[in-house]
């Protein structure tokens, strides 16, 4: 326990500290999470300033904010909300955990760090910070499908992070690292979601609408709070972190339909005990660690930076949620945080690592905390520059590619497609599994099998290690071969869902589509094999056999999006020829004007939606490059009508004028935007109050 007179002095200390800094950012209009951390800076042991707040009573109250912001998102994400948006973040969360901890990994051994140490180095930068996302989402008023991708995301990422715990207690104790290892703590973790889910589902819901019939938010308030911390110290004894179950606690309140009413009681103290965790976060910056490791930290914050832009980006993009809401994602994602230290503390409990970790950690925990405020704010100009310097043909693909995603989700599902779909990714998942038991078996018992051929072989040390590797490297050629044939034909029967096979129309998209969808499934399966089998393989041979696969299929990636340049020009000009004779009639919708046979042929164009620039526009006058309509809202214009000119596929140079007509495609929510921006001011005023 902490004396009382301690806990006075370290709270007074952090809060009137805290509030100087935050005042003073305020006023220098800059992120207030800065200022939390600087006074964490002066308060910590490691300036000297004579202002020191007891370090273990700061964590105390700490992670009081880490529950509270955990428990007021959960507030925000009912379980059947959590579900629908579930699929999209846990194909993001594994390829960015997985690309995490490889490169994680390969850069601790770059610093000569033990292969415990690497393995943990590339866990602690894999998990990014939900209390720090949290904060700055909320302070930069970020709401929408953006702040739902990545809190689902980041809830993905705490399960991985403890499922990784469970594997690096495994391979620190020497305890064999195997595929039951995995299964057996991914078990005991599914039966604890579903198992609280259950029952809480039962109880929860119903008990907050009965409380908050009685009309009175303190009374309302207590009970939640008190739920909140009761699930998060259910978790805790179930091994878990105090965070999942608050977010869970809140997800089940959420449930009752009165997690709105309960957010706003708690905002309040959720914002105090928060500002105390960021303070605690600036007490751990320690200069003389960083001086002593400043190449390590410095790589390290590089790397968590770009590599989870390219991570989480490319996943997101994937998925189908466009290049700007993507590359959001991944800017906002670049930091790590509170699974981060825990998962350090962990190495230093089991003497798998140096003491050196945890510093390290935390000052660059510290340091991408700085810089994720700007980045989130750096998204909008990032997004229209990675626009602008793509290939016409690519820039083609990423405008359309959402939209077919978009059609494929709203494909009713048929029996036989699921259950096709659902065999194949079982399938993927045994033989990746198997390749992982081979690589890691034969790593594991390389010596002994050696020893066996020697007894009956004849040959040198040297030949007889070789012969081993060739014979594992045998061995898993087959499943090498079958997850490229297992990709392909899971790719196949998903593009077969946006477009069927039978329509002539559709060859080049449909291509693209499944090449794609191929390249994705390959690459998600050779990344969670690399992060798990990196430790237990050559570092040069790894990379260059993940290069060598990629390239084959990026080279068809690159066929198919040239064709499909072809085919959008061709499918332009069946648009434009549907829409000369009637550009007045903007109130019917494209496909309402199309004959049923160009509606077929359009097919992979989404639903163009033609759009007149008005004299009030702000699109008028401007190019289309000046104009930053694919970067701003992921749509693009297949066609502009002027008069009887008629220009196809046009580029960045085409400038817009009054009357024009522009045929848009993209996403619905992609061309709902550009209609938005394209239309005057006035009239989405109209729209606006007749909605």
């Amino acid at each position: 326990m902490h004396d009382p007179h301690t806990f006075l002095v370290a709270l007074t200390v952090v809060l009137c500290t805290a509030g100087v800094t935050t005042v003073l950012f305020q006023r220098l209009k800059q992120p207030v999470i800065l200022g939390y951390i600087l006074a964490g800076l002066i308060v910590g042991p490691h300036v000297p300033i004579p202002l020191i707040a007891d370090r273990h009573v700061v964590e105390t109250l700490s992670e009081l904010g880490v529950i509270l912001l955990m428990f007021s998102i959960g507030l925000e994400f009912s379980p059947s909300k959590l579900f629908s948006i579930g699929p999209s973040a846990a194909v993001i969360a594994l390829v960015q955990s997985s690309i995490m901890v490889w490169l994680g990994y390969l850069t601790g051994q770059a610093f000569g760090w033990t292969a415990h140490e690497s393995l943990f180095t590339g866990a602690i930068v894999a998990i990014s910070s939900t209390t720090i996302i949290a904060k700055a989402f909320d302070e930069q008023g970020i709401t929408g499908r953006l702040r739902e991708l990545v809190v689902a995301e980041l809830i993905v990422e705490d399960l991985i992070a403890i499922v990784l715990m469970a594997l690096l207690t495994a391979f620190a104790s020497g305890d064999d690292l195997s595929a039951g290892t995995l299964l057996r703590s991914s078990g005991r973790l599914a039966a604890f979601l579903i198992g609280l889910m259950v029952v809480g589902l039962l109880l929860v819901p119903r008990s907050i609408r009965a409380i908050q019939r009685l009309q009175r938010p303190e009374t309302t308030l207590v009970a939640s709070i008190g739920l909140c911390f009761a699930v998060a110290l259910l978790a805790s004894s179930f091994g878990y972190s105090v965070a999942l179950g608050a977010f869970l606690a809140g997800s089940l309140i959420a449930e009752s339909g009165e997690g709105k009413q309960v957010g706003q009681l708690i905002v309040p103290v959720r914002d105090m005990f928060a500002a105390v965790f960021f303070v605690s976060v600036g007490m751990l910056i320690e200069p003389a660690v960083i001086a002593e490791h400043f190449g390590a930290i410095a790589a390290l914050t590089l790397l968590v930076i770009v590599g989870k832009l390219v991570g989480v980006s490319f996943g997101a993009f994937l998925t189908g949620n466009g290049t700007r809401t993507s590359l959001q994602a991944g800017l906002s994602l670049g930091q790590i945080g509170e699974f981060s230290f825990i998962i350090a503390g962990l190495g230093i409990s089991l003497k798998a690592t140096g003491d050196f970790l945890y510093p390290v950690a935390a000052a660059v925990s510290a340091l991408t905390t700085l810089t994720t405020p700007w980045s989130i704010r750096a998204a909008g100009p990032v997004a229209s520059f990675v626009d602008r310097k793509l290939p016409r043909s690519w820039q083609t693909f990423v405008a359309l590619y959402g939209s077919w995603i978009e059609q494929m989700r709203s494909v009713p599902a048929q029996p036989t497609t699921s259950a096709r779909v659902r065999r194949l990714i079982g399938l993927l998942a045994l033989d990746a599994a198997i390749l992982a038991t081979i690589v890691i078996g034969t790593s594991l018992q390389h010596d002994a099998l050696a020893q066996q051929l020697g007894r009956r072989l004849q040959l040198s040390p040297e030949l007889l290690s070789a012969a081993t590797t060739a014979g594992a490297g045998l061995l898993s050629l087959p499943f090498l071969v079958g997850v490229v044939r297992l990709a392909r034909s899971l790719a196949l029967a998903l593009a077969d869902a946006a477009f069927p096979n039978g329509n002539p129309a559709v060859a080049a998209p449909r291509r693209a589509l499944m090449v794609t969808l191929q390249l994705a499934a390959v690459l998600l399966v050779a990344l969670l094999l690399l992060a798990l089998t990196q430790p237990f393989l050559p570092r040069l041979p790894a990379a260059i056999s993940l290069l060598v696969v990629l390239l084959a299929l990026g080279i068809s990636f690159a066929r198919s999006t040239a064709d499909l340049q072809g085919h959008v020009t061709a499918g332009a000009g069946m648009v434009v020829e549907a829409l000369v004779g009637q550009a007045r009639k903007r109130e019917r919708s494209l496909e309402e004007q199309l004959p049923a046979p160009i509606q077929q042929a359009l097919a992979a164009l989404g639903e163009p939606t033609p759009v007149r620039i008005e004299e009030a526009s702000v699109a008028r006058g401007k190019t289309l490059a000046e104009l930053d309509l694919r970067g701003l809202t992921g749509a693009t214009v297949l066609a502009i009508i002027r008069g009887d000119q008629h220009v196809l596929v046009p580029g960045a140079h085409d400038r817009l004028a009054l009357g024009d007509i522009l045929a848009l495609a993209g996403t619905h929510e992609a061309v709902a935007a550009a209609t938005r921006l394209l239309a005057p001011p006035a009239a989405v005023a109209v729209a606006v109050a007749e909605a």
